[in-house]
């Protein structure tokens, strides 16, 4: 329900914390604007309603004093923009409907006497019009028309308010970019950070609360790369130490007669070494980036690799290849390609080898076979140490749960990526991608 509530706002949260800001700041400008506006209504209301109270006194003073031919000429002096006056007893209408047109009224009759016998009615409501009888001292009708119109705003003043509104947005945009580039900054810091590599500190510059996280941050980069360290150390460690005793136990089984119990004894055994060498290598893939980079061309050094396995009769064959200089460490990408390779004839029966370059540049080395292939839901758990699938991927065939895991570690550890897929009409495909 929550999530549905908020699937309206934007996902970032740069975004989100400007149209909040800016909202806000829209609301607020928005509210102080209409009081303003409205305060200047009422006070232009007030002393246009004071004025026009004392004009029209005076007005209807002078037409009535004046000689009645002489009063049609005053009339133009005498108008104003919301209001004339005409000689005569002007139209019929409805009474009143208005408030503000009974107090025009009422101020009118108060300010000229009860002697003009004041009466007024409306004559349209849209636009607003209203008039005023008066009978003057001699008995001639007068009216006053009345068409009132809210004080004019001026011509610059949207402009104004529109160019509040940039200088809002833009403030708001640079405060919420201020305070969100830090997160970025750490979040971009976090999704490089490759447990096989050293680490590499951010900025501890900016606010406190910014330097703080980022010295937090650094101090688990370095505390997550000790860990590591210490966990291949000691598997490495472990993995060596147990060779020697190993070794002797092979020698003491071998001593013995020939039979079913020593066979399968010297078969645990050997084994047993073969989990002890991938512990090794799995330990010493953590630091394939330490190899220096050469540059060179991929294209030829994966045709190598394939008529090696073709000279000793492997079925591996090449198709499509991207040729073109990169810079590559050999020895761990040979380690990579021929692990895979090996896993690919004895899952597979046979291994397809090919590499293209993306439009960014990206090398990518597939190995394909037609074996049973890995169930979808297990792609990204046989990449994990030790983890085996049943049937042909079983330990009876000499995996150990490590062959995958050893390839992955060390592309991540040369900067590149590994991935695997299902190929259609049957098998895996292994990706490999070098930048």
């Amino acid at each position: 329900m929550t999530h549905a509530r908020l699937a309206w706002l934007p996902r970032s949260m740069a975004s989100r914390l400007s149209l909040i800001l800016f909202s806000g700041l829209l609301l607020a400008h928005g509210l102080s604007f209409g009081l303003l506006a409205y305060e200047r209504y009422q006070s232009a209301t007030a002393v246009m309603l004071n004025t026009l109270e004392h004009e029209v006194g005076t007005s209807v003073a002078i037409l009535d004093r004046l000689p009645a031919n002489e009063r049609a000429r005053w009339l133009p002096r005498l108008a104003r923009d919301n209001y004339r006056f005409i000689l005569g007893p002007g139209e019929p209408g409805q009474p009143l409907v208005t408030e503000r047109s009974r107090d025009v009224t009422a101020r009118i009759t108060r300010e000229v006497g009860a002697r003009y016998a004041v009466a007024a009615q409306t004559v349209s409501t849209k636009p607003e019009r209203y008039q005023v009888h008066l009978t003057l001292a001699d008995g001639s009708p007068l009216t006053l028309e009345v068409n009132p119109h809210p004080p004019a705003m001026a011509d610059w003043l949207p402009f104004v308010f529109i160019l509040q509104m940039i200088v809002l947005l833009t403030c708001a945009w640079i405060a919420v970019r201020l305070a969100t580039r830090p997160l970025a900054r750490l979040a971009n810091a976090a999704e490089a950070m490759k447990p096989n590599a050293d680490p590499h500190p951010i900025s501890e510059e900016g606010p406190t609360e910014v330097a703080q996280a980022a010295a937090a941050f650094n101090a688990m980069q370095e505390r997550i790369g000790v860990y590591l360290k210490e966990r291949l150390h000691i598997l490495a460690s472990i993995s060596h130490d147990l060779q020697t005793p190993i070794t002797r136990m092979r020698l003491r089984v071998e001593s013995l007669d020939e039979g079913p119990e020593s066979e399968r004894l010297l078969a645990d055994l050997a084994e047993m070494e073969h989990l002890v060498r991938e512990g090794v290598a799995y330990a010493r893939s953590a630091h394939g980036g330490d190899e220096a980079p050469v540059k060179m061309d991929p294209a030829a050094f994966i045709e190598s690799l394939v008529f090696d396995y073709q000279d000793v009769g492997r079925p591996v064959s090449l198709s499509e290849m991207a040729h073109g200089a990169a810079m590559v460490r050999p020895r761990a990408l040979r380690r990579v390609l021929t692990n895979l390779i090996d896993n690919a004839i004895k899952y597979g029966g046979s291994a397809e080898v090919a590499s293209c370059r993306s439009g960014e540049g990206v090398l990518s080395i597939t190995i394909a076979d037609r074996g049973p292939g890995i169930p979808d839901a297990e792609l990204e758990n046989v990449l994990q140490p030790f983890h085996r699938l049943e049937g042909s991927r079983s330990r009876d065939t000499g995996g150990a749960g490590l062959g995958l895991a050893i390839a992955l570690q060390l592309m991540r550890s040369i900067g590149g990526d590994l991935r695997l897929v299902n190929r259609e009409g049957g098998g895996l495909v292994t990706r490999v991608t070098l930048p």
